[in-house]
């Protein structure tokens, strides 16, 4: 790859890669960050922070999903219409610039769990340099901080549609309630938090680790009083804890009721609920993630020079 678009949140995987990028390709090398309204303006914020520090150049393209009604109804695919809205509008930003690829953040770890928006990256020839690369979510993490990226421990995050159940539809008055539940739920300390909307009932998943603080200095009544605030009426908390894509899990057990059914390993999947076609079907994960640890530690990536077709080897090791 001579020159890149990199999709870039300020998440930990596309900083990471951010930074890559701008070691082997320098000034060819350029930020894009969608402006959507179901993404907080503090992440948009962290971005141009963020991309001033690597100092790169940076672009903010404003991305509609909800105009898109197939986004807005919520089905199990949402997330390949997003991807799909964000890659139609970087490759206007790829073609103005004369950069002829666009890259994402995607790792190793993604091609095990339900990624609708990953297809879409396919289908607009969008690389995964860190998939390439065989990196897992970890050894990003742990080779960010060899780096000194202040995003190495961050906190996994994704859009605020993904508090919804799926059907569920999604708008704007949803994304805000959502949005200033989630922020006031931050504000008091907890750092992997989630406010998963069931209607008028607010589920609050919270780390493990940080379970015992809810119930300490009077914060349980705080977020119960701000939550009605804002329009709940019930105010739970999920014992299972914080569990990034946790809205899977309905995917996880329909596909487990139908491999019990007399029959099942001759009829398919299931494509007619009105949930979202094709993609209803929980995805069966590829080979797992190799370990990659050696003992000199984590291999580096070198996703953006040499032959296309080359991985990271031994000698690769962090510099």
């Amino acid at each position: 790859m001579e020159s890149v678009v990199v999709a870039f949140s300020a998440g930990v995987d596309s900083t990471f890669l951010a930074r890559a990028a701008r070691e082997a390709l320098g000034d060819r090398a350029l930020l894009v960050t969608a402006d959507s309204e179901t993404y907080p303006a503090r992440e948009l914020d962290e971005a141009r922070r963020l991309a001033a520090e690597l100092g790169m150049r940076h672009v903010v393209v404003e991305t509609r999903e909800l105009d898109n009604p197939e986004y807005a109804r919520n089905p199990v695919n949402r997330c390949f219409f997003c991807k799909d809205e964000l890659f139609m509008k970087l490759a206007p930003v790829a073609t103005r610039e004369g950069i002829a690829t666009l890259v994402y953040g995607a790792n190793m770890d993604d091609l095990g769990d339900h990624r609708p928006g990953m297809r879409a990256a396919t289908e607009h020839g969008v690389r995964a340099p860190l998939i390439e690369a065989e990196l897992t979510k970890a050894e990003i993490r742990e080779l960010s901080r060899r780096l000194g990226l202040p995003t190495w421990d961050k906190a996994s995050f994704a859009c605020l549609s993904s508090r919804f159940q799926y059907g569920d539809r999604v708008t704007p008055e949803k994304l805000r309630q959502v949005d200033a539940a989630e922020s006031f739920v931050r504000s008091l300390g907890f750092r992997e938090c989630r406010v998963r909307h069931h209607d008028r009932l607010a589920r609050l998943e919270i780390a493990a680790a940080e379970l015992p603080r809810l119930f300490e200095d009077g914060r349980q009544t705080a977020i119960v009083a701000r939550l009605r605030e804002l329009g709940y009426v019930y105010v739970t908390v999920d014992l299972a804890g914080f569990q990034s894509g946790s809205a899977n899990l309905v995917l996880t057990m329909k596909g487990r009721a139908l491999a019990a059914r007399p029959g099942a390993a001759s009829s398919g999947p299931a494509s007619t609920d009105i949930m979202g076609g094709p993609d209803m079907a929980p995805q069966t994960p590829p080979r797992s993630a190799p370990s990659r640890e050696t003992r000199d530690g984590p291999r580096r990536p070198v996703p953006f020079t040499g032959s296309e077709e080359r991985r990271a080897t031994p000698e690769d090791g962090p510099r």
